[in-house]
C-alpha cells in the first residue's frame, strides 16, 4: 500500500515537473516570439518611413516638373493655332480648373475659343438614349448628311458637328444661325446640354472629360462619349478627346476610344489633361490634327507617346 502511494506521489511530482517545464518553456518561447515580432515591427516601420520619403520626393519632383511645364507652355505652343478657332465641349466630371487652364493655353497658342458646350449627365445616360437619338434626327439641318449608324453618341456628334464645327475645306459654317439656335434650344430643353452665351462654330474641337463616368452603366456612358467625340472629329478639321489618367481605363471614354477597332479612328486622345504637360500635348495634338495626323498621348500604358513629336514607349 505504501509502495503504491509512493508511486502515485512520484508520478504526481513528475507531472508537476513536466507541467512546470512546459509553462516555463512556453514563457520563454512567448518572450522570444514577442521579441521577434517587435523587431519585425521596427523593420516594417523603417520601410514605411522610407517609402513615404520616396513618395514625397517623387511628388515634389512631379510638382516641380509640372510647374516648369506650366511656365514654358505658352512659349512652346505660341502661334501653333494662329487665327484658328476651337470649340470646347465639357462633361460633368471635367475639372473646371483644367478647363480654364486649357482655354487659356488655347488663346496663348493664337486661337480663339468659340464657346463652351457642356454635356450633362443625361447625355450619356442609356435611359435617355432613345430621346437623344430622336432629337438628333428631328433637328438634322437641311443638307446635312448623317451616318447610318444609329447609336446616340454618333448621331448626336453628327448633329452638333453640323452646327458647331466649321467646314474642313472652307472654314465656313455648315448650317444657318437659325439651325444652330434650334439645335441648341432643342438639346437644352431635353436636358442634354448647357451652352455658354458666346457659343459659335469652331474649326477644331476639344472634348474635355474627367475620369471614369459616374453612375451606373459606366461602359455604355464611356462608349457614347467616345463615339460622340469621334464623330465631332469627322465633322471638321480635327478634334481631341482629353481627360485624366482614369479616363484611359476600360470604363473610361479615352480607354474605349483607344480600344475601339470597329472603324479606323482619326481622333486624337490625351490622358493627362490634369497636368500642364498634358495640356501642352492637347495643343500639339490639335495642331497635328490640322495636318491630318492623330495619336494617343499621355502617361497611361495604352498611350503611344507623352505628346506629338516625342518618341513612343
Amino acid at each position: 500500500m505504501i509502495s503504491l502511494r509512493y508511486h502515485v506521489v512520484s508520478l504526481t511530482a513528475v507531472f508537476l515537473a513536466l507541467a512546470l517545464g512546459v509553462v516555463l518553456g512556453s514563457t520563454a518561447l512567448s518572450g522570444t516570439l514577442l521579441s521577434g515580432l517587435s523587431d519585425e515591427k521596427g523593420k516594417l516601420a523603417v520601410q514605411v518611413s522610407d517609402l513615404q520619403a520616396q513618395r514625397n520626393a517623387l511628388t515634389a519632383r512631379l510638382a516641380n516638373a509640372d510647374a516648369f511645364a506650366g511656365s514654358v507652355g505658352p512659349k512652346i505652343v505660341a502661334g501653333l493655332l494662329d487665327q484658328r478657332s476651337v470649340l470646347v465641349i465639357t462633361t460633368d466630371d471635367a475639372g473646371p480648373a483644367d478647363r480654364d487652364a486649357l482655354e487659356q493655353l488655347i488663346r496663348q497658342a493664337g486661337a480663339t475659343v468659340s464657346g463652351e458646350l457642356h454635356l450633362t449627365g443625361a447625355f450619356t445616360d442609356p435611359a435617355g438614349s432613345d430621346q437623344l437619338r430622336q432629337l438628333a434626327i428631328r433637328l438634322q439641318p437641311a443638307g446635312a448628311t448623317f451616318p447610318t449608324v444609329g447609336d446616340p453618341g454618333t448621331l448626336a456628334g453628327a448633329l452638333i458637328g453640323s452646327v458647331l464645327v466649321l467646314d474642313k475645306g472652307t472654314a465656313q459654317p455648315q448650317s444657318s444661325a437659325d439651325e444652330l439656335a434650334a439645335t441648341i434650344s432643342g438639346l437644352t430643353a431635353g436636358g442634354f446640354v448647357r451652352a455658354s452665351s458666346n457659343l459659335g462654330p469652331g474649326q477644331l474641337a476639344v472634348v474635355l472629360t474627367g475620369g471614369q463616368p459616374g453612375g451606373d452603366h459606366q461602359g455604355d456612358r464611356a462608349a457614347t462619349l467616345a463615339r460622340f467625340a469621334a464623330q465631332i472629329e469627322r465633322s471638321g478639321a480635327g478634334a481631341v478627346l482629353a481627360g485624366d489618367p482614369a479616363s484611359a481605363s476600360g470604363n473610361g471614354a479615352i480607354g474605349f476610344a483607344r480600344a475601339d477597332t470597329s472603324a479606323p479612328s482619326t481622333l486624337s486622345t490625351v490622358d493627362d489633361v490634369d497636368t500642364a504637360a498634358g495640356r501642352i500635348a492637347v495643343i500639339l495634338a490639335l495642331a497635328e490634327q490640322l495636318d491630318g495626323k492623330a495619336g494617343r498621348y499621355g502617361v497611361v500604358g495604352n498611350a503611344q507617346a507623352p505628346a506629338p513629336g516625342m518618341s513612343g514607349r
